[in-house]
């Protein structure tokens, strides 16, 4: 299947798995904001980085697929918490900024409660927001990522422009085998 071509479940996969990168990366929700307002992704002046060339080419990493099933019980827990789905696909246009600020804060407090009680959530760096810290030679790029100028090679040194996120613990409940988890919510008939 193409990248132009997700299915259903990958599609709801990359919706959560951008949501809650959105929310820990501030650089990251900028260029998806930038996307959808029809510009570029990179910002307007893009910082200089020195790559190094590898002398070989790295084995590539065994990939694996990742089951929808976690990714489509947590959408679930969002929308019966917080109304996510419901916020995110209503037409918000005819509504004053007033109602949509009502509104987000209402998701906002849903959401919060669902990631707390269903993970613990800690920060990648515990120095503050705009500490100076220096990075070692062989840090983890997967949970820090150099921005600005970078040139050189570690130690680097600079500040601290957002903390991170990582997951320590996760509390989903337990699905029956024969549950559908597809429904994110049922249709609600009222009698």
């Amino acid at each position: 299947m193409t990248d132009s071509n997700l299915s259903f479940f990958g599609r709801v996969s990359l919706a959560v798995g951008t949501f809650v990168a959105i929310l820990g990366d501030g650089q990251l929700a900028a260029g998806i904001k930038r996307l959808r307002n029809g510009e570029s992704a990179a910002p307007a002046a893009p910082a200089p980085v020195a790559a190094p060339v590898p002398a070989a080419a790295p084995e590539a990493p065994t990939l694996k697929e990742a089951s929808p099933v976690a990714a489509l019980q947590l959408l679930g827990l969002l929308q019966r918490d917080a109304r996510f789905v419901d916020f995110v696909e209503e037409d918000i246009a005819r509504y004053s900024d007033t109602e949509i600020g009502a509104a987000a804060r209402l998701v906002h407090d849903g959401c919060r409660a669902v990631l707390r009680e269903h993970f613990t959530i800690r920060p990648v760096r515990e120095e503050a927001e705009g500490s100076r810290v220096t990075v070692a030679d062989g840090f983890d790029a997967t949970a820090i990522r150099l921005t600005g100028n970078v040139v050189g090679s570690a130690p680097f040194h600079g500040s601290i422009s957002h903390r991170g996120w990582k997951v320590d613990e996760v509390r989903l409940p337990r699905v029956a085998e024969r549950h559908d988890a597809t429904v994110i919510a049922p249709a609600e008939v009222e009698l």
